[in-house]
C-alpha cells in the first residue's frame, strides 16, 4: 500500500528500554497505529495439526518476545527494512483448536482479509498446517508460486490417521490445488528417518527438488543459492521456514527435532542468499517454546523473520 507518509518505526529503545512495553514483533506499531501497511506480522497460534510435540500455539508470543532486541538496521543486507516499507505487527489470527479442516478455512479466511489491501504477510507459527491457508491467500493475489521450503522433513505425506490436514500434509494439499509451480518448489535441510524409499519418489513426483542437510554441507551454501534461484527465476515465490530445519542445538524449541540440521548462520545466509527473488509471502512454523532454552529457538526464529522481512522490504512494488 503505497502512500506519501514516513513509515511508523518500532519504538525507540533509547527512550523506552527493550524489556518494557507492548510486545509487538520488533517493538512496530500495529495495525490501529499504522493503518497504511505494506509488510504485516501476523501470528496465527494453531497446533491442532501437530503429529508429536504439542506447543507451537504459543510461538507467536515466544517469538515475538525473542524479538526484542533486534534494531532497525540489517547490515547483513544493508537496509533499513522498517523505513523502506510499513511494517506492522497484526496480531493473531483466532481459529478453533479443535479442528484442522475448519481452523485451515478461518486463517485462510483471515488471511486474504489482510490481503485485500494488497500488503504482504509474513506470519509466525502454530505448526506447518498453517502453511496451506496461507499459500492459498498469497497465490490467489499473485498466480501459482515457487515455494522454497526450509526444513528438515517433506511435509507432501497424504494423511496422518485419515486426516488430511496435518503438519506433514500441507505441500501435497498445496501441489493437489495447483498453488503452486511445477519443477519451480524445492526442500532445503532435509535429514532423519523416512517412512520408505517412496516418500522421497512421490515427492519428486509432485515436482519438488530435495536439498537435504548434508548437501548444505558439502556444496556449501553459495552453490545451494545459486540453485534454489535458478530453480525459482522469473517466479513469485513463497517461503516457508520449519524452525527444526535447524540442529536441535540451535533449535531445541520444536516438536519434531531432527539431528544434523543446519546452523542458524547457515540458514540465515541461505535466506539472505534469495534477495534477488520476488518474496509475496512467507512464514515461520513449529516454535514450542515449552520445549526451548533461554529464548534459544524463539530468538533464532525472531532473526529468520527479521531477514524475511528486509527481503521484502527491499522490494516493495515488485
Amino acid at each position: 500500500m503505497a502512500g506519501a507518509a514516513e513509515p511508523v518505526g518500532p519504538t525507540d529503545a533509547t527512550a523506552v528500554p527493550r524489556f518494557a512495553g507492548i510486545g509487538t514483533f520488533a517493538r512496530l506499531p500495529t495495525v490501529a497505529e499504522a493503518p497504511r501497511w505494506d509488510i504485516a506480522v501476523v501470528g496465527i497460534p494453531f497446533d491442532g495439526g501437530t503429529s508429536y510435540r504439542p506447543g507451537a500455539r504459543f510461538g507467536p508470543a515466544a517469538v515475538r518476545q525473542g524479538s526484542r532486541l533486534l534494531r532497525p538496521y540489517n547490515p547483513a543486507l544493508d537496509a533499513l527494512p522498517f523505513a523502506l516499507a510499513q511494517v506492522v505487527d497484526a496480531g493473531d489470527i483466532a481459529c478453533t483448536p479443535f479442528s484442522p479442516e475448519e481452523a485451515v478455512g478461518q486463517i485462510q479466511a483471515a488471511a486474504d482479509a489482510l490481503l485485500e489491501g494488497g500488503g504482504r504477510l509474513v506470519a509466525i507459527g502454530g505448526d506447518h498446517t498453517v502453511a496451506l491457508p496461507l499459500l492459498r491467500a498469497t497465490a490467489r493475489r499473485h498466480g501459482p508460486l515457487a515455494l522454497v521450503h526450509f526444513d528438515a522433513h517433506l511435509d507432501t505425506w497424504d494423511t496422518y490417521f485419515g486426516q488430511r490436514f496435518t503438519h506433514g500434509t500441507p505441500f501435497r494439499r498445496a501441489w493437489e490445488e495447483g498453488l503452486l509451480r511445477r519443477e519451480q518448489s524445492v526442500h532445503v535441510g532435509l535429514r532423519g528417518p523416512l517412512y520408505s524409499d517412496r516418500d522421497l519418489t512421490d515427492d519428486s513426483g509432485m515436482g519438488f527438488a530435495q536439498v537435504t542437510a548434508d548437501d548444505v554441507g558439502s556444496l556449501g551454501v553459495a552453490a545451494v543459492i545459486e540453485r534454489v534461484l535458478e530453480r525459482t527465476a522469473g517466479s513469485p515465490v513463497y517461503v516457508s521456514v520449519d524452525i527444526d530445519v535447524l540442529d536441535p542445538a540451535h533449535a531445541p524449541g520444536t516438536g519434531t527435532p531432527e539431528a544434523g540440521g543446519l546452523t542458524s548462520r547457515e540458514l540465515l545466509s541461505l535466506l539472505r542468499g534469495l534477495e534477488p527473488a520476488s518474496v509475496v509471502g512467507a512464514d515461520v512454523v513449529e516454535v514450542s517454546p515449552a520445549y526451548d532454552h533461554a529464548e534459544i529457538t524463539a530468538i533464532a526464529a525472531a532473526h529468520v523473520l527479521y531477514d524475511l522481512v528486509t527481503l521484502m522490504a527491499r522490494r516493495r512494488g515488485a
